[in-house]
């Protein structure tokens, strides 16, 4: 099962450091003071949506069927194993955009002739730590999880839910 950020939107206040330490992990120097005097300047892979009062970090789903890695006819998107994120090589990437045109969340983009796409700072995985946003977020709205640690919360939620709507039909 992939890998991916689970987010709590009750509990984004929508700061953007998330944005911000995404950008800075992905920069040369991996330094914010020196990131923003950077010859390219570093773009984060994760954007934060408002919609009204809900704020919605989007990035990455590595989705399970992956369509971005499903389509690229170089494997410039691939996933290294089963569980791996979709990870990119940029140096295989020959600039067709399939990806950006296939993504069902339009989270892939392009700047320059560059695919930006979250990796889940696979590095930092692989070291027991955190991704940048994760770390950054000062509220914890967001983790790493898989789908189906999510759907089995949320069962629960709905279960506990329903306990207490029948304690108080019994009790009246």
């Amino acid at each position: 099962m992939p890998k991916m950020i689970i987010v709590d939107t009750k509990r984004c206040l929508g700061c953007h450091a998330c944005e911000i330490a995404c950008a800075v992990e992905h920069s040369e120097s991996r330094d914010l003071l020196l990131a923003i005097h950077e010859r390219v300047l570093p773009v984060p892979r994760v954007k934060v949506m408002a919609v009204g009062e809900i704020n919605i970090p989007m990035q990455c789903h590595h989705c399970e069927d992956a369509p971005c890695a499903a389509v690229c006819p170089t494997k410039a998107l691939h996933r290294e194993s089963e569980n791996a994120p979709v990870t990119f090589r940029p140096e295989l990437c020959i600039g067709c955009s399939s990806c950006v045109l296939v993504c069902p969340f339009g989270i892939i983009h392009r700047t320059g002739d560059q695919i930006i796409k979250c990796d889940l700072c696979f590095g930092r995985l692989e070291q027991g730590q955190d991704p940048a946003c994760i770390t950054a977020c000062p509220t914890k709205a967001r983790r790493v999880g898989v789908a189906e640690d999510l759907a089995r919360e949320k069962m629960k939620k709905a279960v506990e839910v329903m306990a207490e709507e029948l304690k108080k039909e019994t009790a009246g």
